[in-house]
């Protein structure tokens, strides 16, 4: 079953159209589906014209959340076992999705599309460039467009994943780094005919910090002693080349040791390096509390094989 999800808000001038060309797309691959569509609050017409569509499943928020809010919401009610996610704008082609369940079905777990020809203002460009590129450096993947709205991917890889903030942006990153197969195909890009966009130049900056975050979880989420404990020893370390060096002064009579601000940092160093370890030390405890209660663990697993026959008699 293909589940096919995408957010909204304030965009009344799209949805029956997105819906139409979706819905023609997905009869014509002949699988079972349900058309998913999580409202973000909005205030125009949006709603109401979506519940005069069929088939279609209608999530609706109370309050303005974000589009990875939105996205989460949809994700954790699809039934399928495929998930294709696009945006209402009509900017990517819902016809495009044939192609990357395509893609999908070669062995990948997850296919984003990649916008070529982009009708998006230069400065768009220029901002998804840089943003590919720190991604790149950070996480370690190479895809050319991550934050391109049109994706597809099995559901068993988003299991447990959580959005917030503006993840949806990083999502095949956050997927690479939990293990997941991860491939990118090129598809069609037009222009915002109906609504206005929700894009501003700030969400670069919000959109670095997600990354820092993200980067954080897929690497320490199970171990943030490493972490914490590498920063807590570092500080100490800090702390004793501070007094090493105030007590070096003292003893070739250079300066006394009150004439000098190095015995204050050397305490300073030391005490936040204990703090860090003992978070360290918190934070392991309160995931192992976590993973044990809610019955799940920090790592997937994709198959399991089992190879074997009847003993000898």
């Amino acid at each position: 079953m293909i589940s096919v999800i995408f957010p909204t808000h304030n965009e009344e001038g799209n949805v029956l159209e997105l819906h139409g060309r979706l819905k023609k797309t997905l009869d014509e691959i002949g699988e079972e589906y349900e058309i998913i569509a999580v409202d973000d609050c909005s205030i125009d017409e949006t709603v109401s014209k979506l519940k005069t569509l069929s088939p279609i499943k209608i999530i609706v928020f109370a309050k303005n959340m974000g589009q990875s809010a939105a996205l989460n919401a949809g994700i954790c009610a699809a039934e399928g076992d495929i998930v294709a996610i696009l945006d209402a704008d009509l900017q990517n082609n819902p016809e495009d999705i044939p192609i990357l369940l395509k893609k999908l079905r070669e062995g990948y777990d997850v296919v984003s599309g990649r916008r070529v020809n982009r009708k998006d203002p230069l400065y768009r460009k220029i901002i998804s460039l840089v943003a590919n590129f720190l991604t790149y450096k950070v996480m370690g993947i190479k895809l050319h467009d991550f934050a391109a709205p049109l994706k597809v991917c099995r559901k068993e890889v988003l299991d447990g994943v959580v959005l917030y903030g503006g993840m949806h942006s990083f999502l095949p990153a956050i997927l690479y780094a939990r293990g997941a197969k991860v491939t990118e195909v090129p598809v069609g890009h037009n222009e915002r005919k109906h609504g206005k966009t929700k894009y501003t130049s700030s969400k670069l900056a919000k959109a670095f910090a997600d990354l820092m975050v993200v980067k954080f979880l897929s690497d320490y989420l199970a171990r943030p002693l490493l972490f914490f404990g590498g920063l807590g020893l570092f500080s100490i370390f800090l702390g004793f080349v501070s007094a090493g060096a105030s007590l070096t002064m003292k003893v070739m009579e250079i300066r006394n040791i009150t004439q000098t601000p190095l015995p204050i940092l050397a305490t300073l160093f030391v005490v936040v390096g204990v703090l860090l370890i003992m978070m360290g030390f918190l934070a392991e405890m309160l995931l192992r509390i976590y993973f044990e209660t809610k019955g799940r663990t920090p790592y997937i697993i994709k198959s399991i094989i089992e190879n074997g026959g009847e003993g000898e008699k």
